[in-house]
C-alpha cells in the first residue's frame, strides 16, 4: 500500500492543527491528528445536501448555508440542487481549507468555489446563523464530525439547544435544517424535536462499496406556517 504524503497544513483560530494527506488518488484531511475527512467518504457528504435541498423549487430563487467547505462535496451537491438563481453560501472558519479548495482539492468536486451562485465567507457559520432572521430556505452543517464526536469544541453550540433554536430562526417556514454526522446521537434528535422541527435520520454507508461503518444525516423541517409545529 502506497504511503500517506504530506501535503498541506494549517491552523482553526482555536489553534486546532489541520494537515492535508495524499495517498494515490485518496485526500485526507487531519485535525490535531484525527481524522476529519476523506475524499473516498464523498457519499453521505453529497447526501447532506442532496436530502436538505430536495424540498427546494428550481423555480424559486433560495437561498441556502453550507456550513463547513471540506472538500466541497456538501457546497457543489447543494449547488446542483438549486436553480440558477440561488445562491449558495458557504461559512468556512479556516482559511487555508478554502486555499486547499482553490487549489489541491479543486477537482475534487468539480470547482465548487468558481461557481456564480457560491458566495465563501470566512467565518464561523454559528455567527452568520445567529445573525440571520428567516433569511434561509435551508441550512446544511458539515462542519465537524457531528453533535457527538467534536474535534473542535467550539463547535457544540451549534448542537446544543440554543443553537437549535437559532438555526430555526434563520429558517423560512418551511426550510430544513440538515445535519452530517460520524454517528447517531439521540439525545440530538430530542433536541430538535422539542424545538418544534420534523425530524427524519438517515443512516446511510460511509463507503462507496456500500459496506463498513455508517454516517448519519438529520433532515428536520420547520412546518410551515399553515401546518401544527
Amino acid at each position: 500500500m502506497l504511503p500517506w504524503e504530506h501535503i498541506g497544513k494549517g491552523s482553526a483560530p482555536d489553534g486546532t492543527v489541520l494537515e492535508l494527506r495524499r495517498r494515490g488518488r485518496e485526500y485526507l484531511i487531519l485535525a490535531a491528528g484525527y481524522d476529519l475527512m476523506s475524499s473516498e467518504d464523498d457519499v453521505s457528504s453529497r447526501a447532506l445536501a442532496n436530502l436538505g435541498c430536495a424540498h427546494l423549487d428550481a423555480r424559486v430563487p433560495a437561498r441556502v448555508l453550507v456550513g463547513g467547505l471540506g472538500m466541497g462535496f456538501t457546497l457543489r451537491a447543494a449547488l446542483d440542487g438549486v436553480g440558477p438563481s440561488a445562491c449558495v453560501e458557504v461559512a468556512e472558519l479556516v482559511p487555508v481549507v478554502a486555499e486547499w479548495n482553490r487549489g489541491l482539492l479543486s477537482e475534487l468536486a468539480g470547482k465548487p468555489l468558481d461557481d456564480e451562485r457560491a458566495v465563501l465567507h470566512l467565518e464561523d457559520v454559528g455567527a452568520r446563523i445567529r445573525r440571520a432572521q428567516s433569511a434561509y430556505h435551508a441550512i446544511l452543517l458539515d462542519v465537524d464530525n457531528g453533535p457527538d464526536a467534536l474535534a473542535h469544541a467550539d463547535n457544540q453550540a451549534l448542537y446544543s439547544q440554543l443553537g437549535v433554536k437559532e438555526a430555526w430562526s434563520a429558517l423560512v417556514p418551511g426550510g430544513v435544517f440538515g445535519v452530517w454526522s460520524f454517528s447517531d446521537d439521540k439525545p440530538f434528535t430530542a433536541r430538535l424535536g422539542r424545538q418544534g422541527f420534523r425530524v427524519e435520520v438517515h443512516r446511510m454507508s460511509a463507503s462507496r462499496k456500500g459496506r463498513g461503518r455508517y454516517h448519519y444525516v438529520w433532515v428536520a423541517r420547520r412546518p410551515t406556517l399553515s401546518s401544527p409545529a
